[in-house]
């Protein structure tokens, strides 16, 4: 026999599942969604899709789609132990829109997927704030999202983020791997901190060994240790979009582009590298910021473990050629990007790493 809707509610809620609690997160996040409006989206939240208009891809010659997906990790472990909850989904979108802007796609919508253990429609509302935030910071609308309970699995204070963001190119001006040639320079942007790589290390090196605690005040870092990782990842997408664009308009364009992500520095420019060229990187070019310095002392961290796991402040790197240099500076100065060159691309065999790290000035 049917049970009465009020009957089958009452039993989910029993299990541990509040759908209340996820209509009242639903109407807090509203007004931060609202932000992220473009054009191009059509109705609003709470149908089974998100709608995009493609009909602007009319002005595209032949217009290609990119898509994304990815987590923030275990730095979400550092949001829920500070009770902190609006700038995580900085790390969200920097992990989505800037995979896609390497190859020149601009990124034009983000979906989102929220797991927890118990919704907290105050925290909730707080996660989708800083992806809303991230989003507008990016150009691109949130679309659309799921927040799923799950009692049970996740203790009522944990959660983890997901999502997947899609973008659109012109199939001719994609930047990779075949456009690079010998002779190119390697520019390198700062990163604002760990970003959202290596925290299972980061976490294990500091909090579990050296037993330090978040509130911690750690001179070296000039803030607490929580403070400190948990800043905000840089999300590039418009600075390199307006990059490349002035790159392409005024000099000989950008060729390649590397996210630097998990893996470290030499493994994701590596991505970008064909066989027959090799990339040199001098590591006096820059000093990595001193949570990196923090991270490997107090782990007694080799260099070669460190640089295979963290940015080591650099988050994003372009291959261009020499005549492109000035212009993309300009750019990235004028919108207050950290920026400097790195290394060289030359000629390569299959047997030589496609990328090195040297210490060439010291």
């Amino acid at each position: 026999m049917t049970q009465p809707a009020t009957d089958v509610q009452s039993a989910y809620a029993r299990a541990g599942v509040d759908i209340e609690a996820g209509d009242r997160a639903v109407e807090l996040m509203k007004a931060h969604v609202a932000r992220t409006r473009r054009p191009e989206v059509l109705g609003g939240l709470g149908g089974f899709a998100g709608f995009f208009d493609a009909s602007a891809f009319k002005t595209y010659r032949q217009p290609v789609l990119a898509t994304s997906t990815d987590g923030v990790g275990t730095k979400v472990a550092i949001a829920q132990a500070m009770d902190v909850h609006d700038t995580i989904g900085f790390d969200l979108l920097g992990m989505l829109v800037d995979d896609l802007v390497v190859s020149g796609a601009e990124p034009l919508f983000v979906t989102d997927y929220i797991a927890c253990g118990k919704v907290v429609p105050e925290r909730i509302a707080a996660i989708v704030k800083g992806i809303a935030a991230a989003c507008e910071a990016s150009g691109c609308a949130l679309l659309g999202g799921e927040t799923a309970e799950h009692p049970g699995l996740l203790s009522p204070d944990e959660y983890d983020i997901a999502g997947a963001t899609t973008g659109v190119v012109e199939r001719d001006e994609i930047l990779g791997a075949d456009r690079i040639e010998a002779g190119d320079v390697v520019l390198a942007m700062a990163s604002s901190g760990l970003h959202s790589n290596g925290y299972s290390l980061v976490r294990h090196v500091l909090l579990e060994q050296a037993g330090w605690s978040l509130d911690r005040h750690v001179d070296e870092l000039g803030t607490t240790l929580g403070e400190s990782l948990l800043t905000p990842t840089k999300v590039y997408a418009l600075d390199v979009l307006e990059m490349i664009r002035a790159a392409r308009d005024e000099a000989q364009g950008i060729h390649a582009m590397s996210h630097i992500t998990g893996g470290g520095f030499a493994n994701n420019l590596a991505r970008v590298v064909p066989d027959h060229l090799s990339v040199t990187i001098d590591r006096t070019t820059w000093t990595p910021p001193a949570v990196f310095q923090l991270v490997q002392q107090v782990g007694q961290v080799s260099q070669a473990d460190i640089e295979a796991t963290l940015n080591m402040g650099v988050g994003m790197v372009a291959i261009l050629p020499q005549a492109s240099v000035e212009v993309a500076r300009r750019v990235l100065d004028a919108r207050g990007v950290a920026n400097w060159l790195v290394g060289e691309v030359q000629q390569g065999s299959a047997e030589q790493p496609r990328v090195s790290m040297v210490n060439q000035h010291a």
